[in-house]
């Protein structure tokens, strides 16, 4: 039931943007995804289930935006700051998305777990009760697809290259932590930072 399950995690998106999570209440998720509440527990199997899919699906996301940042038709360093751009900008509009970066989960969030063995017949709950990345492995998980796309596949893995890389994401998850002016552009502080750089590579 691929359309009721992301209804069901839009409706949960959208419930936790208006209350806690432990205000989040499954028979509300239900009703607004217009399912009824067994759907929801087949879907998802409890409360912990909807959380773990919901934080799987934002983290997802964030990593497919990434991975669209470097399939431009860019320069290595235009691409870099490409991601910057977009973790900034996926961070502060999404907050589970800043929370899984971050590793700063508020109360009224769902915190990440594992299950502790998932017996779901969905495939795509039984990823999702695996867990999300904690915020170094998310980190390294950016560096190393970063690295991959700019030093191209099946190349041996230059390690000053994906130090280029991490730094270039550090350096974006410094403007989540600590907000910048306005008019301060965390792709120009990468392109500026790391450019040269890797246009020297």
């Amino acid at each position: 039931m691929p359309a009721a399950r992301e209804s069901l995690l839009d409706a949960a998106y959208t419930a936790l943007a208006r209350r806690p999570w432990t205000g989040v209440r499954m028979v509300d998720v239900a009703a607004v995804a217009g399912v009824s509440r067994q759907t929801l527990y087949n879907e998802f199997g409890s409360k912990d289930g909807l959380a773990r899919a919901l934080l799987r699906r934002e983290t997802d996301g964030y990593l497919h935006g990434v991975e669209r940042a470097l399939a431009q038709e860019r320069e290595p360093a235009d691409r870099l700051a490409a991601v910057a751009a977009w973790t900034v900008g996926a961070a502060r509009g999404n907050a589970l998305v800043r929370a899984a970066l971050t590793g700063c989960w508020s109360e009224r969030l769902p915190a990440p777990s594992r299950s502790a063995g998932s017996t779901s017949s969905v495939p795509a709950q039984r990823r999702a009760d695996a867990g999300v990345p904690s915020s170094a492995e998310l980190l390294a998980l950016v560096r190393d697809r970063a690295a991959a796309a700019l030093g191209g596949r099946g190349r041996p893995r230059d390690p000053e290259l994906a130090l280029a890389c991490e730094s270039a994401v550090r350096l974006a998850l410094s403007y989540v932590i600590a907000p910048a002016r306005n008019d301060d552009d965390p792709a120009e502080l990468v392109r500026g930072a790391i450019g040269r750089w890797v246009a020297a590579k």
